[in-house]
């Protein structure tokens, strides 16, 4: 017995013996994420969560996608950490070399967090904390930032959106880092550079914070993160719902067009609210969702994993889930964004923001495996939960393709605020936008358009005036040109009365008002329409637009058809612009070329159009082709012999060279009370530069005419070079789905249900 109890004695002693070298051989990360829990839960717990953590590391190795993200993350990172940290004093503008240093060090910090969680690799954690206490020493030092253009300056960038971007970022690699800290280090930093930053961008630049707009959301966000991992309710509750103790002046005005709520609606919540519509659109546009769509989903996805009590993936009806697929929707064929408003281009869901938005939309959402086929295209995934969740579906084989088809969006928080309407058939997408103001990044261009074919502009909208983050143009911010071309109506595909924009280009009368839908139908793939009505863009003006595109097998490709019906109490001239890309082919008109480029006008934008030729138009029907890409397009547009027409380009009265020298066709007509603009858009044939052909070079319509006009309706008649004729007809009211309809046109009786007929 005796011997029995010696060797249980030694076997016990020799298994906590065994147990104390394996405790003490665990690293330091691993104790320390064993015995430390910040509340009920483990640190990281924001997006990349504890138990992801332990997921991602079961399966490295045999996740293709992300363990090729994991790799080049790693790669990048590894050649920051060798090349030192760089960490100074902030001067420049967006461009600049401070500012893009800062800007680095934001995604290299998030980063090396990410993949000292992964990796268990302390070297990662070293870094992050090294660079942090870099930044706790000299924030503490800053005043506001040198450059004064803001209406909301920062200290370590121009602008308290960008010292937002940083903390968004940040807060994430503090997170990951936390419990590699001791108590001292954590108390340091929070107290000297996460604490006083949330307040600065909050409580000190009301301004920025306390509004309804990206920039604000980006400092919502910003305050709720770095309170969520600091376990600050006040920080997290002025970032959900605004800050409530502090009497701001009603209406007051910034330098960027936007106002502060007087009804106090702000925080995250108003941000979701107010912006966007049941449907998803959000009213600044995709450009501006998208650079939103960051901030929501991060500070979304980390509100899910510490407060899910809040079930903020299922607020508004679960919007901001629905606002990525209609995000995907507001690209072109290649993924880049329409620039609608201030819009980019080139700018797709290729970048950064979007791999977060697919990532968390797949994760958090319905496993769409469309979503999955546009991640594979973006070929890398986020080092986090939802990366994970995403690189298993490709993994697994469940990709399908991402179907765009036409779509009608709302806008306005209640969808009542007109909208966007995208056409697509075949290669063919056509952008028709009938939405309000769009904030502050809103153009004064209602009823407006673009024409893609296979992911090019056929018909352009321009976009914005600037050279995003290029110091050379302006500090790489919004160039004077913004204001007195990009957002003029001119510049826009849509009418002009009286060489004045909509709304006499005035933010505080466009903000009241929006256009409204007449109908919108996809449900027949042969004939896609949208129509819109504008009542307050001028005064005493009604602007119906009706526009269609048509697959008619007489026809090589789909063509479009563009119905805008101007009626107007006084006599007035309508300028109705094609911004075209190309080379000019053929006309049927007459023009003359001045020997010296004068300007069109003088303001309102017509002071950038210079003056490359004008003529008569040809009566009956204007025909204009042009050869782009290697493919021919051909307009044919409805006229009389009083109609004047300009051939014009842009970049008159820009002696900085801030403008593109795009090329435009303007229709003009002169003292008319009413004014049905008719066009057909064809894009037709190719050329190969390589056997030197060109085929089917010529315009397939032989003509179009108006044979009905009235309240009611209007009917067009379209016929081909072959002689066969279709008629379109747009019910321009009482155009509900169910309503039937009976006219006489010519003596022949048309009898339809629905907004329109063709046949």
């Amino acid at each position: 017995m005796r011997k029995n109890i010696t060797f249980r004695v030694v076997f016990i002693f020799i298994l906590f013996v065994m147990l104390s070298c394996k405790n003490e051989s665990t690293t330091s990360s691993e104790k320390i994420s064993e015995t430390k829990t910040e509340g009920t839960q483990q640190h990281p717990k924001l997006i990349l969560t504890a138990q992801g953590v332990k997921d991602i590391r079961a399966q490295l190795g045999t996740i293709p996608i992300f363990d090729k993200s994991l790799e080049a993350v790693k790669k990048e990172v590894d050649a920051e950490i060798e090349a030192g940290i760089d960490v100074p004093i902030p001067k420049d503008y967006s461009g600049g070399y401070t500012h893009v240093v800062h800007k680095k060090n934001w995604f290299i910090l998030q980063k090396a967090g990410l993949l000292y969680q992964i990796l268990d690799d302390e070297k990662y954690a070293k870094y992050v904390k090294d660079m942090l206490m870099e930044y706790e020493a000299l924030y503490k030092t800053l005043p506001l930032h040198p450059k004064t253009r803001s209406y909301a300056r920062g200290k370590l960038f121009w602008q308290c959106l960008n010292d937002s971007n940083w903390l968004v970022y940040v807060s994430q690699a503090y997170d990951c880092i936390y419990n590699y800290l001791t108590e001292e280090e954590r108390n340091k930093l929070e107290t000297n550079l996460f604490r006083p930053f949330a307040d600065h961008i909050s409580v000190d630049s009301p301004q920025f914070y306390q509004r309804v707009h990206n920039h604000s959301t980006w400092g919502n966000s910003a305050v709720g993160m770095i309170g969520l991992v600091m376990d600050d309710e006040e920080l997290i509750n002025r970032a959900l719902y605004g800050i409530k103790d502090l009497k701001l002046a009603a209406n007051k005005k910034d330098d960027d067009g936007g106002f502060l709520n007087k009804d106090g609606k702000a925080g995250f919540l108003a941000n979701i609210e107010e912006p966007f519509s049941p449907d998803g659109y959000y009213n600044e546009g995709p450009y501006y969702q998208r650079y939103a769509m960051y901030p929501f989903l991060v500070f979304a996805e980390a509100l899910h994993n510490v407060k899910p009590e809040l079930k903020i993936f299922e607020y508004k009806e679960g919007v901001l889930l629905k606002s990525i697929n209609a995000l995907l929707n507001l690209s072109d064929a290649d993924g880049d964004f329409f620039p609608l408003n201030d819009g980019q281009k080139g700018m797709s869901y290729y970048t950064n923001a979007l791999v977060t938005a697919v990532d968390v939309s797949y994760h958090f959402g319905e496993q769409d495996p469309g979503l999955l086929s546009i991640a594979k295209e973006q070929d890398k995934v986020l080092l986090d939960d939802s990366g994970l969740a995403v690189a298993l579906g490709i993994k697994n084989g469940k990709e399908k393709p991402f179907a765009k088809k036409s779509i009608n969006l709302s806008d306005g928080p209640e969808g009542k605020q007109g909208g966007v309407g995208i056409l697509r058939n075949e290669n063919l997408e056509l952008v028709f936008k009938y939405a309000a103001q769009g904030s502050s990044h809103g153009h004064y261009d209602k009823l407006s358009y673009s024409l893609y074919e296979n992911g090019e502009e056929v018909i352009q909208d321009y976009g914005l005036s600037r050279f995003v983050n290029i110091e050379q143009k302006g500090g790489g911010n919004y160039l004077k040109e913004n204001k007195t071309w990009a957002k003029q109506t001119i510049a826009h595909n849509t009418v002009t009365q009286n060489e004045t924009s909509h709304f006499t280009g005035k933010y505080d009368i466009g903000s009241l008002h929006h256009s409204d839908l007449n109908y919108f139908s996809s449900d027949n793939e042969m004939v896609q329409v949208v129509s819109a009505i504008e009542k307050n863009a001028y005064p005493g003006t009604i602007m119906l637009r009706t526009m269609a595109i048509i697959k008619d097998e007489d026809f090589e490709k789909p063509y479009m058809l563009d119905i805008m019906k101007v009626t107007s109490a006084t006599a007035n001239q309508y300028d109705f612009p094609f911004y075209y890309f190309g080379q000019v082919l053929q006309t049927n008109f007459e023009y003359n070329s001045p020997k010296t480029l004068k300007p069109l006008g003088s303001k309102n934008g017509y002071q950038h159009l210079y003056v490359e030729g004008s003529g008569k138009a040809s009566k009956d029907n204007t025909k204009f082709s042009w050869f782009n890409n290697n493919k021919f397009y051909s307009l044919t547009t409805e006229t009389t012999s009083k109609d004047e027409i300009v051939l014009a380009r842009i970049g008159a009265n820009d002696p900085e060279f801030n403008l593109r020298r795009d090329p435009a066709l303007i229709l003009r007509t002169k003292n008319s009370k009413k004014r049905t603009f008719v066009s057909v858009i064809e894009s037709h044939g190719s050329y190969s530069p390589v056997s030197e052909s060109a085929i089917n070079s010529n315009s397939s319509i032989k003509s179009i005419k108006t044979i009905l006009d009235t309240e009611d309706y209007t009917a067009i008649e379209i016929t081909n070079v072959n002689g066969s004729a279709k008629l379109f007809i747009t019910s321009n009211r009482n155009a509900l789905k169910q309503k039937k309809h009976n006219i006489t046109i010519n003596g022949k009786n048309y009898e339809w249900s629905g907004s329109y007929y063709f046949n």
